[in-house]
């Protein structure tokens, strides 16, 4: 038979452990198998950790995968860099060696001499668009930074002291850089 509850105390958990079923058993065996589902702080801070373990390890692998596939991209890229430019020189080639060909059969130099300062003329155009530009060191101060100076001769006039008086070979700039530095004669 089940007791009587106290109705001023109904809520507390000393009166549901007082009641007990007609096999005789205490009703309070169910409140514990329902403590037992609810988890504990240290349940909850096991799972709080393995998820956290769980989403580094998902971070991690997505950070690897992501350093693998810009290294692969930055070969990729190293492989072709130069592609538009050699693509843009192609036509230069190609006019040089109709140029050759057309040398064994002519017997006026004019013209082939002609032919010639055209291709230079369209190779130099073809670089300056991809952002080569030519540096002009005659009659400048001598810079250590764009010249490199092959050998220093007496200055021609007073004014010319310290300056650029002849250029072996000439500089060039890729995009505001030095990419090849004047050979240069400076005046003593």
């Amino acid at each position: 038979m089940l007791k009587k509850k106290n109705k001023g105390n109904s809520e507390t958990p000393e009166n549901t452990a007082d009641l007990t079923s007609e096999n005789g058993q205490v009703d309070g065996q169910e409140q514990a198998t329902q403590t037992d589902e609810a988890p504990t702080a240290e349940e909850k801070f096991k799972e709080e950790l393995s998820q956290a373990n769980d989403k580094y390890l998902r971070l991690y692998a997505e950070f690897d995968n992501f350093r693998r596939r810009t290294i692969k991209e930055r070969e990729d890229a190293r492989k072709t860099e130069g592609k538009d430019v050699i693509v843009a020189l192609l036509p230069v080639l190609d006019d040089f060696e109709r140029a050759l060909r057309s040398m064994d059969t002519v017997t006026d130099v004019i013209p082939v001499k002609e032919g010639v300062a055209l291709i230079q003329h369209k190779l130099k155009g073809i670089l300056a668009q991809k952002g080569l530009k030519e540096m002009q060191s005659i009659g400048t101060t001598f810079d250590p930074d764009l010249h490199e100076a092959i050998t220093s001769i007496p200055a021609p006039t007073d004014d010319m002291k310290g300056k650029v008086v002849d250029e072996m070979e000439k500089g060039y700039e890729l995009n505001e850089k030095v990419v090849r530095f004047a050979k240069v004669i400076v005046g003593a």
